[in-house]
């Protein structure tokens, strides 16, 4: 019983290890749409310089010498600078990238709500204070009433 189990534990991790291995290994086209060339200023992914090629290029050598995907971005910045990077880091100064669309974005809606609130509370009242007119009254009521029953409406 214990052998089964043993033998059932080995299949289980032999089929998790080439998964786990493949989602560490680096592949080009993935990085290629997280970094720029640093001359046209385009993702990598679109871009065709001589100097995008020589990205390219350093890019794959480093693929083959077996590091991670975030080993080849440090290299990248390293070689290119920060404006190499797609994505600015989520810390320092840059962060504003990330939370400056955030709160413009609540602000507006919490505008827009607190709009539709007063706008909604006023009951539709005209600007001069007025409240809006009832339908007709009186005599306007029996003519109206008597042009509906002529027409059979």
């Amino acid at each position: 019983m214990r052998a089964r189990i043993a033998f059932a534990a080995v299949l289980v991790l032999a089929a998790l290890a080439p998964t786990a291995a493949a989602g560490q290994q680096a592949s080009l086209t993935e990085i290629e749409k997280q970094v720029m060339c640093p001359v046209c200023g385009t993702l990598l992914q679109l871009a065709e310089s001589p100097q995008a090629l020589r990205e390219k290029a350093f890019i794959k050598r480093l693929i083959e010498e077996g590091r991670t995907e975030a080993q080849i971005k440090d290299a990248l910045v390293a070689e290119y600078g920060e404006e190499v990077l797609a994505l600015p880091p989520d810390s320092g100064f840059s962060l504003s990238a990330y939370l400056v669309p955030i709160v413009a974005f609540l602000i507006a809606a919490v505008g827009l709500a607190l709009g539709v609130w007063r706008w909604r509370r006023a009951g539709g009242t005209k600007d001069d204070g007025a409240p809006p007119a009832a339908g007709p009254s009186g005599e306007d009521a029996e003519r109206l009433d008597a042009d509906l029953a002529r027409y059979d409406l």
